[in-house]
């Protein structure tokens, strides 16, 4: 069972979450504070540890450095976005919207705490790796754990298969492997066999004597033959036709190449490192693909994770691009807008890694502003954050109860009985309304619940709150 420290001072919102997680079989302790979370618990006992972003003296993200290697997972309001975004910069492993739905709060808890189980696992078969690769950018655990199995399998001759979605970077994995190889000194020729008509595959990679077939007017030694010595990338290898699979099938196997035309095979020394975006075990199956050339192939293998699953990754991503963008173009450098980053971080980005960087080079081209990228210059379909904004919209209407500090005798008024404890923050928002609408405008209302106009009407609409029509208006 794991245990869990909830890091926040309002009493309602603590006892909740407490009562939520303990009802999902998680072993909940609570404090109000930094300081009583760091006199009073011992953090390292902790699998992880969820903090408010803005507590009474110091503020939630000093959690970070004194939870050491436990995962803190910051709650904060969207109006405080820049700070969530800053305090992934700071270490937090992600942060949430509050106020929260119970499934996004569980959802998140048993990633972060499957994480970093993982990743207390993987650090105890090897502690020996450097965290970083030449040309690879991101420091979540997902990709530190492709990091640690690059640098294991780079000085070795095993082949390997990186599976990944197209424009995860599967070229820049299979660099990194050749750079650190006993090979780097030797060529790396990369091959794309989904860009290679089917009918010139083979000549390509193994080579032809002169007049083997029409058009053949000299000899060609092959791509193959070319990484003598070296490493054969072969990108999208799902796409390489039978009869090319088991050439490469006796390259593998035998060492040697025999060209189109040709009598004779001579021996060739070439490391493979194959990249699919396809399941190359169902292709097998269908008879799509050589079950003995997969099994020859899939000795190491190495799977990059899509660019949603990298989280902080994304912003440091974004913001790297971007500047590179800038400097090529003469540009100041740029930053992103609070509105930007909620964007970059709730998109699923389908064409990953390469999609965002045609969205900051776009962005860096157009924008016109000296300082800041405005979200609408990001230009990425919109369909696709749908569901998720439209979730943060309903999420911050109800209240982002954590109302700024000054507006603490506020909070007061609204003071709950103990019978009530496990008042949800949906019904919390409801009584707000209720109470106030009578002495407040919709404005006054949107501003003590830290939202927009819009979204205070929006939650009225679905709770079935109705407006209350103001004198002026009944007239």
């Amino acid at each position: 069972m794991s245990n869990i420290l909830v890091v926040e001072d309002e009493v309602i919102i603590r006892t909740a979450l407490r009562k939520l997680l303990e009802r999902n079989k998680y072993t909940v302790s609570e404090a109000a504070s930094v300081k009583e979370a760091t006199t009073r618990h011992d953090l390292t006992r902790y699998d992880l540890i969820i903090s408010d972003l803005r507590l009474p003296g110091a503020p939630g993200t000093d959690m970070i450095k004194a939870a050491g290697e436990v995962p803190v997972l910051i709650m904060t309001s969207y109006a405080s976005l820049r700070s969530a975004v800053d305090s992934m910069r700071l270490g937090a492993v992600d942060y949430i919207a509050k106020p929260f739905d119970h499934d996004e709060m569980l959802i998140a808890v048993k990633r972060v705490i499957g994480k970093a189980n993982s990743a207390a696992s993987l650090n105890k078969v090897s502690k020996t790796s450097s965290h970083q690769v030449s040309g690879m950018i991101g420091a979540s655990q997902v990709m530190k754990n492709l990091y640690n199995r690059i640098h294991k399998v780079a000085p070795t001759p095993a082949t390997v298969l990186v599976n990944g979605e197209t424009g995860t970077g599967k070229e820049l994995v299979a660099k990194a492997i050749h750079n650190e190889s006993p090979r780097h000194n030797k060529p790396m020729i990369s091959v794309n066999c989904a860009a290679i008509p089917e009918t010139l595959i083979e000549s390509e990679l193994f080579g032809h004597e002169k007049g083997a077939f029409t058009g053949a007017a000299s000899k060609s030694e092959g791509l193959v033959a070319a990484a003598d010595g070296g490493t054969l990338f072969l990108d999208e290898i799902g796409e390489l036709p039978l009869e090319a699979q088991a050439r490469l099938l006796r390259v593998l196997q035998e060492g040697e190449v025999r060209p189109i035309g040709s009598t004779e095979s001579h021996k060739v020394d070439v490391r493979l490192i194959a990249a699919t975006h396809r399941d190359l075990r169902k292709l097998s199956r269908e008879g799509k693909f050589r079950e003995d050339l997969y099994y020859r192939i899939n000795v190491v293998q190495l799977t990059l994770p899509p660019l949603r699953d990298r989280g902080k990754d994304i912003i440091t991503l974004a913001e790297t691009l971007l500047e590179r963008y800038c400097q090529q173009l003469n540009k100041p450098t740029l930053i992103l807008t609070p509105e930007s980053i909620q964007a970059i971080t709730t998109y699923t980005w389908p064409g990953n890694v390469r999609e965002l960087e045609n969205a900051m080079q776009r962005s860096a081209i157009l924008c016109e502003d000296e300082k800041e990228i405005s979200h609408d210059l990001l230009a990425i379909d919109l369909d696709l954050v749908e569901v998720e904004i439209d979730s943060e919209s309903r999420n911050e209407i109800a209240g982002q109860v954590q109302r700024t500090r000054s507006d603490r005798d506020a909070a007061t008024s609204l003071a709950v009985p103990e019978s009530n404890e496990d008042l949800s923050l949906e019904d919390y928002f409801q009584r707000f309304v209720l109470e106030h609408q009578d002495t407040m405008s919709e404005t006054e209302l949107a501003r003590k619940l830290g939202v927009s106009r819009k979204c205070l009407w929006e939650r009225r609409q679905r709770l079935g709150i109705p407006r209350k029509k103001s004198a002026a208006t009944s007239k």
